[in-house]
Formats: C-alpha cells, structure tokens, sequence
C-alpha cells in the first residue's frame, strides 16, 4: 500500500501495515525526528533496543549488566597484560624497535577493516555472540603468545589476531551497554561500562609491573602464562552473557543504513572527528609525557605517577557521568568537557611547576574521562536503531585508524616545535572538535 502524499506518517502507520521500504524510509524519517529533539528530554526512549528484563518493571538489566561489566574488566586487563608484554618479547629477541610499530599497526589497524561488517551484524541481534566469538579467538592468540612466541612473524600474526578478538569484544560490549538499560539508566549503564574499562586498562599494566619487579625485562613466559589464564576466565565469563531473547528482524542489504547516510545526520560527523581526536589525545599524552619529563629534568618515578592521577582522575568522573549528563544535558556537558580538557594540554605546554602539572593532570583526566564517554554515548544518541552497532563500529574504525595517523604526524611536529608544540596542538584540537559538536546539536523543539 503507498502513503498518499501529504498524510503524516503516524496516520498512515495506523492505517495500514508498513512494506519493507516503508520500513526503511520510515525510520530514517525517525531519526531526523530524533535528531531534533532537545537533550532535556532525557527520560524519553532513546535509539537503541530495550533488553526484554525491562518489560517487568526494570530499568537496568542486571543479569545481563554484572557479567557484562565482569567480561569488559577481564577483556581489558588481560589485552593490556599481553600487549605490554608482546613489546618486552620483542625486545628479548632483539627486533629493532621498528618492530614494535608493526606489531601496534598489526593489532589495530588490519582487523579495523572489517569493523563495519561486524557492526551490521551485530545490529542483526549478535551482540552477545560477537562477545562469545571474539573472546574465544582472544583466548587462541593467547594460546599462541604463551607456546609459540619465537619471532617477529609470531608476534604479528598473534596480534592481528589478538586485534579481532579485542575488535569483536568491543563492538558487542558497546551493544551490550546499549542493551542493558532503557533510556532513563542508559546514561547509568554506559558510565558503567566505562568504569569498568578504566579498571581493567589500570589493573593490567598493574599486574605486570608487579610480576616484572624491578628486572628490566619482565619474564615474558610467565606474563604471557597469566594472560592465558585471564582469556580462559574471560572466554567462561562470556558464556553468561545472553543474547537478547528479542529475534531481530531479517534485514536485506538494502535495508541496512548506508555509512554515508549517517554521516549526514546532524552532528553525526561532529561526534566522531570529537571521538577520534579525543582518544588520539589520550594515546599521545601517554607517550610524549615521558619526554616533555625529560626536557623537563622530571624524573620517571613522578611521569608515572602523573599518568596514574590522570587514570584515577577519568576513573572518578566516569561515576558521576550520569548525574553530570542529566543535570547539565548532553550538549553543555560536551562543550565543557571538550574545551576543559584543551585547557588542560595549552596550559601543560607551560614550564609549570612539578605540584602544578599535578594539578593540570588531574583536571585534564577528569575532564577528558567524561568527554570519551560523551563519544560514546552521543553515537548512540544520534544514530538509528537498526544502525546502533553499524555506528559504534565505524567510530573504533576511525579511533584506530587516528591512532596510527595522528602520531605519525605528532612525530613531524615534535621534530620541529619539540613536545610544546604537540601539546598546543592537541589543545586546538580538542577546542576545535567540541566547539563543532556544540554548534552542531539539533536546534531545541519550537515550543
């Protein structure tokens, strides 16, 4: 049956049964709705499926949530534990250090390429089987780190594919927050998620600072036996973690929503360059603090330490996400996390005291923990249902794709302005990026 031009859609929608294009124009239609709506209307039904719980009475799906959350930790931990460890392998069978990039570009880059396809079918209901598969194909590259770890062939190839394990795992975790609680405790739930994230990225290199003691190169067999023993746990904790009992309806290819579609919803392409900038940010802090520490004559004891308050610092802003979110809305929030954590990387280009760049790092890790939840979180606000997982996929594509990049170009410019310049920069852009996502926020509903 055809909708008669000029006939709202919700009187034809109760008219009649909708075809399958009516289906597909029907909610592209619904997402430019969406997009207009203003933030302040947070208790209202946001883009992603509901996990069949709530229809009893819950907001937040917590069979689901604990072993989740539980998975996400373990995931993290034991990623960090076995990369860390890969980089003092390499270096215990004397690759040059060019090795260490190719293993790093191995792990993120290859597997990206196939995150889309991922993410489509994840939006087909397969977000807790994407946990099952990548944890199960985690724990085959761990198998192959602890018994085979005997050149740089190994490595790599162990890494491309520890980097689709890790790949699966994300996109279906991302699902997996979405689907745990309803609009009003989804906020809740993805501050959650990235708490838990936060505890495994610090427990990780925890464990194996620990284990290396104070040798300079830890004894990579035994690291590499506890990463084993991690992915085990981890790949039994997935099995916990249910599908959604909701079948998802069978989509045509044409019928899923195209890339370029979602990049021309309103603030869309705002989020994801904010995204990209902002994890690209938090990778080159982590790498050229050490150095702007050795212009400095600050020893590694306290650049150490400085990264550590910045960790706990994004750890504590991550719990009072929801509460910030609900009380300030979703586009105040964002520009003031945005342009907190560029105050926070011009005024570390200053020769500031050590008790003061203390100071600026706490500041800068409470500020930028909120504004990478923020990315997440706006994916999710903006895209269409059917499409959720399509679009947090291709926001890991272009975060992993900005960390090869974005550094690469941080080295040109250190060549020439020193770590300064670097720092400056990452402020601009950080400026610049929420700035963008501010003025790109749908206008608020005439009232």
């Amino acid at each position: 049956m055809r909708i008669a031009r000029g006939v709202p859609c919700s009187a034809a929608l109760a008219s009649s049964a909708p075809t399958g294009k009516q289906v597909f124009a029907t909610g592209l239609q619904a997402n430019r709705v969406r997009a207009t709506r203003n933030d302040t209307s947070m208790n209202e039904e946001t883009s992603a499926p509901a996990s069949p719980k709530d229809d009893r009475g819950g907001d937040i799906d917590y069979r689901l949530l604990v072993p989740f959350l539980a998975h996400v930790t373990l995931t993290q931990t034991l990623i960090l534990i076995i990369r860390i460890t890969t980089s003092y392998r390499a270096l215990e069978l004397g690759l040059p250090v060019l090795w260490l990039g190719v293993i790093a570009t191995g792990f993120a880059i290859i597997p990206a390429f196939t995150a889309l396809q991922v993410g489509r079918w994840i939006d087909r209901g397969n977000d807790a089987r994407a946990v099952w598969l990548g944890s199960a194909l985690v724990f085959i590259a761990c198998i192959g780190f602890w018994a085979w770890p005997r050149s740089a062939i190994h490595l790599v190839g162990f890494s491309v594919l520890l980097g689709f394990g890790h790949m699966f795992c994300m996109a279906g975790h991302q699902m997996l927050a979405v689907r745990s609680g309803r609009a009003r405790s989804r906020e809740s739930v993805l501050g959650y998620y990235m708490v838990a994230a936060s505890i495994g990225q610090g427990f990780g290199p925890f464990v194996v600072g620990w284990l290396g003691g104070s040798a300079a190169v830890p004894p990579t067999g035994h690291l590499f036996a506890v990463g084993l023993l991690v992915a085990g746990i981890s790949t039994a904790v997935a099995l916990l973690v249910r599908p959604n009992r909701i079948k998802a309806p069978h989509r045509e290819s044409e019928d899923f929503v195209p890339v370029g579609q979602l990049l021309k919803l309103r603030g869309f392409a705002a989020v994801m360059l904010s995204s990209v900038v902002t994890v690209t940010s938090l990778d080159l802090l982590v790498i050229y603090l050490p150095a702007l520490g050795a212009e400095r004559q600050i020893d590694a004891n306290n650049i150490g330490l400085l990264l550590t308050a910045r960790s706990v610092a994004a750890l504590v802003s991550r719990m009072f996400y929801a509460r910030l979110i609900f009380a300030i809305g979703r586009a105040p929030l964002t520009l003031v996390s945005m342009l907190g954590s560029a105050a926070g990387f011009l005024v570390l280009a200053l020769p500031l005291s050590l008790p003061a760049m203390y100071a600026v790092l706490i500041m800068l890790g409470f500020a930028m923990g909120i504004a990478s939840t923020l990315t997440i979180s706006g994916v999710v606000h903006l895209a269409p249902t059917k499409a959720t997982g399509t679009a947090l996929t291709l926001r890991m594509t272009g975060n992993r794709v900005g960390q090869i990049v974005f550094p690469a170009l941080a080295g040109v410019v250190a060549a020439a302005t020193g770590v300064g310049g670097i720092l400056l920069a990452l402020g601009l852009g950080l400026a610049a990026s929420g700035i963008a996502v501010a003025v790109s926020q749908p206008p608020p509903p005439a009232s």
